[in-house]
């Protein structure tokens, strides 16, 4: 199973690039982009290694962008196969960390490149990589930076592959077209603190904030669209107390999110909670952080061109979701930029024994190279 997909993934998985440690990732990527024409640009903000790869001068941007950093390993104890030493075995699967969130993807687009500028050396537009060591971190000085600095100099994405990893139970059976936004909350009510037995003398301020927190609950905030589900509100945590069984509490810590559509804003998600919080009367105080907005690329010629893409080379018929958490598509589709989240299988993304099928490594490069051809032979 040997072919050049396969060997640059399991080189990029050898690199314990754990967040926001790129190990020598983006030099191995950069050194075979150079080497096909692409101008390097490392854009690096504090201790996250950037990179922007340009192939061409004018025309259309097609990026491909990603990730080179993984989540930590944890207790390697628990790895039968130890997460940078990549290997496969007698079932086909490849396994180490990155293999399917996503050094598979990173090197998938780089050999896609490589064929397509073979065949193409003239073509349409510019091709370029936006590479990050920043994603699975804080991510405040990787994508979001360049993107500022992009802007800042009016160069501007007009369509971008993500290789976050979409897909479900089959290569291209599902790709991600837009995100849910994430609003968090960090809520304190006050009271007064006091003994059980004398509750007139106290304010309990669990017992202020349970109706609250119920109607936060029940409340219907949207009813979503064609794509996205309505918003959803999650309470995470709640925490009061002072672990005795006699004390009236003083406070009481709630932490809350709102997964949203575009059918919604935070600031009408942040205005609707702090009216139902002061219609309850409570003495509080709230701290939002908008984690992202929500992102949409609706019908297109990079719809088009990856349904068609996946429908050659695999023959199904992809799926358009904006299910699953937050990816770096949110810092660059509110450019304009259309763009879509395609990648392996996600069942084992962050677990014990990471892994990937190695046979579709191939078939995603294939992918890329067949949405290369749609957008910059023309």
């Amino acid at each position: 199973m040997n072919n050049p997909t396969i060997e640059l993934t399991k080189q990029l998985i050898s690199q314990p690039s754990v967040t926001p440690d790129d190990a020598g990732c983006l030099k191995i990527i950069g050194d075979r982009l150079a080497a096909i024409g692409f101008k390097l640009e490392k854009m690096d903000f504090d201790d996250v290694e950037n990179l922007w790869a340009v192939r061409g001068n004018s025309g259309p941007i097609l990026a491909f962008a990603g990730h080179t950093d993984v989540v930590p390993t944890g207790d390697l104890s628990r790895w039968q196969h130890h997460p940078f030493e990549p290997v496969i075995e007698a079932d086909g699967l490849l396994y180490g960390r990155g293999a399917a969130d996503m050094k598979g993807s990173l090197a998938a687009m780089v050999t896609a490149c490589e064929r397509f500028i073979s065949d193409h050396s003239n073509h349409n537009g510019r091709i370029a990589f936006l590479l990050t060591s920043d994603e699975e971190g804080p991510a405040i000085n990787g994508t979001v930076k360049v993107m500022e600095t992009l802007s800042n100099r009016n160069e501007f994405i007009d369509w971008c592959v993500v290789g976050e990893p979409s897909s479900t139970n089959k290569l291209g059976d599902v790709v991600k077209n837009g995100r849910r936004g994430s609003l968090n909350a960090d809520l304190t009510v006050k009271g007064i603190q006091g003994h059980v037995a004398y509750p007139h003398l106290a304010d309990n301020p669990i017992h202020s904030v349970a109706p609250a927190l119920a109607a936060l609950t029940t409340e219907i905030w949207d009813n979503g669209n064609e794509f996205f589900p309505a918003t959803s509100f999650q309470i995470s945590n709640l925490n009061a107390g002072t672990g005795a069984t006699n004390v009236i509490p003083g406070e009481v810590h709630c932490l809350f999110n709102f997964r949203f559509s575009t059918e919604s804003t935070a600031e009408n998600l942040m205005a609707r909670t702090e009216a139902i919080l002061q219609a309850h009367q409570l003495n509080y105080d709230i701290t939002w952080n908008l984690s992202g907005s929500p992102f949409l690329t609706s019908r297109g010629e990079l719809i088009a061109a990856t349904q068609e893409s996946i429908h050659e080379v695999t023959g199904l018929e992809t799926e358009l979701s904006t299910s699953g958490g937050t990816s770096d598509g949110r810092f660059i589709a509110p450019t304009g930029t259309q763009l879509v989240e395609l990648g392996p299988r996600n069942a084992t993304i962050h677990k014990v024994d990471e892994c990937i099928e190695a046979a579709d490594l191939e078939p995603l490069s294939r992918i890329y190279q067949r949405i290369l051809e749609k957008l910059l032979t023309n």
